[in-house]
C-alpha cells in the first residue's frame, strides 16, 4: 500500500486585515485594566514575536463550512477523483459556524454534512462526520483516514481543515490579532501517485495542560453580556510547545527509518513564528545539527493564524509554488508537525 495526498487545495478567505486595523483598540489586561504601553508598542512587539503583519478574514456572508467547501473542491479537482467516489468526510474545525455578528455556534448538521451536502454527493455510504482535536485536527484526520484505507473499509478520504476565528475573538485581548480565518482540504487514498505516510505520532496531555486555551468572558469587565470568546495562556503553550513538539517529531521520524538529512521541508502549524522557529531548532537539536536553510516555509506574516487550516493552507501554497523560494518534488520527504488545544500535539512523516 502507499497512502497518501492525491490532491490538495485551500481556500483563502479575501477580506484582508493589517496590524494598522488594531491602532484604534482598547487593550486591557485579563483583569480589566489598561496595558502599560500605547498600541503602538503593543503592535510592534506583537509582529516582533509572532510575526505576523496581517491576516485573512472571511467575508460576511460566508461561514466555516462554505470555507470548507471551497477548499475541498480544490482538492478534488486536484486528485481528479468523482465526489461519488468518496467513503468519508472528515471536517476538523474548533467552533463550528459562527455567522457573523453572532456569538452562538452552530454545529448540527455537522460541517462535513453540510460540505456534502454542498458537493451534491448522493452515495449515502460516503460517511461525514466533524474532528475537534484543537489547530492539529487536519492532521490528525489524515492519520485516521489512514487508518480507515489500511483497515479495507475506505478507498478514498476527504480531510478539511477549516475555521473562522475571527467571529470568535474578544477584541479587547491582544491575542486577537493572531486569529484568522482559512480553509485548507486534501483527498487521501491508496495510490502510487498519491505519495505514502511513512509514520505518524500523536498525544494528549490533560493534566495541568488541559485549559491553556479555553473559552472565557471579555477582558471588558463593563460589557454586560456573557458572550464567551477564546482564550490562552500564552507563555504556558509556547512552553508546553517547545517541551513536547520537538521530541515527537524525532519519535516520528525515527520510527519512519528516514534520515533527518533527507527531510527536505517541515510544515508546521503556523501559531507564531519565533515558537515555530524555536521548535524546529530543538529539532535539529536533538539530532546534533543545525537547522537547514529554506527547511521551514512559512505563511504567517501574511495570513496569521488560521487553526486547522494553517498546515494544508501552506502546503497547497509550497505544493504550487505560491511561495517564493519554496517548493517541494515528487519524493520529497516532508514532516508535518502541530500543536494545539487540548493540549494535542501530532507529527506526519510523508513522502511526496
Amino acid at each position: 500500500m502507499s497512502i497518501g495526498i492525491s490532491g490538495i487545495g485551500s481556500y483563502i478567505p479575501k477580506v484582508t486585515s493589517s496590524n494598522k486595523d488594531f491602532e484604534e483598540h482598547s487593550f486591557l489586561t485579563n483583569d480589566g485594566s489598561p496595558l502599560d504601553y500605547n498600541n503602538d508598542v503593543i503592535i510592534e512587539k506583537f509582529k516582533a514575536i509572532t510575526g505576523i503583519q496581517e491576516r485573512r478574514y472571511a467575508k460576511k456572508d460566508l461561514n466555516t463550512s462554505d470555507l470548507g467547501y471551497f477548499a475541498a473542491r480544490e482538492a478534488i479537482k486536484d486528485a481528479k477523483i468523482d465526489p461519488e467516489e468518496l467513503d468519508y468526510i472528515i471536517f476538523a474545525h474548533n467552533f463550528g459556524n459562527v455567522s457573523h455578528g453572532q456569538s452562538q455556534s452552530d454545529t448540527v448538521p455537522s460541517l462535513a454534512t453540510r460540505v456534502k451536502h454542498s458537493l451534491k454527493i448522493k452515495n449515502p455510504n460516503c460517511v461525514a462526520y466533524d474532528m475537534l482535536f484543537g489547530c492539529p485536527g487536519w492532521i490528525e484526520g489524515i492519520i485516521q483516514a489512514n487508518a480507515f484505507i489500511k483497515s479495507g473499509i475506505a478507498k478514498k478520504c476527504l480531510v478539511i481543515g477549516a475555521e473562522t476565528l475571527s467571529r470568535v475573538v474578544d477584541e479587547h485581548d491582544r491575542d486577537s490579532m493572531i486569529y484568522s480565518d482559512g480553509a485548507g482540504a486534501c483527498i487521501i487514498e491508496d495510490s502510487e501517485e498519491a505519495g505514502e505516510i511513512l509514520a505518524h505520532a500523536s498525544a494528549t496531555y490533560t493534566n495541568e495542560e488541559a485549559y491553556y486555551l479555553f473559552f472565557g468572558e471579555s477582558y471588558n469587565k463593563a460589557i454586560g453580556n456573557k458572550t464567551k470568546y477564546i482564550k490562552m495562556y500564552g507563555r504556558k503553550i509556547y512552553e508546553f510547545a517547545l517541551n513536547h513538539v520537538p521530541q515527537a517529531m524525532k519519535k516520528c521520524l525515527d520510527k519512519s527509518g528516514v534520515s533527518i538529512g533527507d527531510v527536505k521541508k517541515i510544515f508546521i502549524h503556523q501559531a507564531n513564528e519565533k515558537m515555530d522557529e524555536a521548535i524546529v531548532k530543538r529539532f535539529y537539536k536533538l539530532y546534533r545539527m543545525p537547522v537547514p536553510k529554506g527547511i521551514m516555509p512559512m505563511n504567517i506574516r501574511e495570513l496569521g493564524n488560521s487553526s486547522v487550516a494553517t498546515v494544508p493552507t501552506l502546503f497547497d501554497m509550497v505544493k504550487n509554488g505560491k511561495i517564493e523560494n519554496q517548493h517541494i518534488d515528487k519524493g520529497d520527504v516532508v514532516i508535518f508537525a502541530s500543536v494545539g488545544a487540548g493540549m494535542n500535539i501530532n507529527t506526519i512523516v510523508y513522502r511526496c
